[in-house]
């Protein structure tokens, strides 16, 4: 049995991201994913400011408001493990404390930033 390889920044579920065929951009058939509301493991964290649907750089900015002095979180896709559109929720896999203790986000310096997130999420996954 192979072990589970866990790709930070592609979604779980490809219905979540646009496809090929509509040139990148938001299908009509799918929503998107800004202001939607994000629940951790263990209870809400805010909501998304931004969301990217890059093919292999997908993420999610939230915004956390007071919960942790209106700090803004970088989040993998591969964090998340469902949407609901009727709520306008997405739920991740980690707990409030994981996501408080990540690394600090800069709008500025995505690029450079990205592998800090990675392999900061990458060690917190357990699929």
């Amino acid at each position: 049995m192979h072990p589970i390889v866990f790709n930070p920044w592609i979604w779980r579920d490809p219905q979540w991201m646009p496809s090929a065929e509509d040139g990148g951009e938001q299908d009509p058939g799918r929503v998107l994913l800004d202001g939607y509301g994000v629940e951790a493991a263990d209870g809400s964290i805010g909501t998304i400011d931004e969301a990217s649907y890059e093919v292999d750089a997908a993420y999610l900015v939230v915004d956390t408001g007071p919960w942790i002095f209106g700090r803004k979180v970088l989040l993998p896709a591969g964090t998340v493990n469902h949407i609901d559109h009727l709520e306008r929720k997405v739920y991740v896999d980690r707990t409030k404390d994981q996501i408080k203790d990540s690394p600090e986000y800069d709008p500025g310096a995505i690029e450079g930033h990205r592998s800090d997130v990675a392999e900061y999420y990458g060690k917190t996954y357990h699929g």
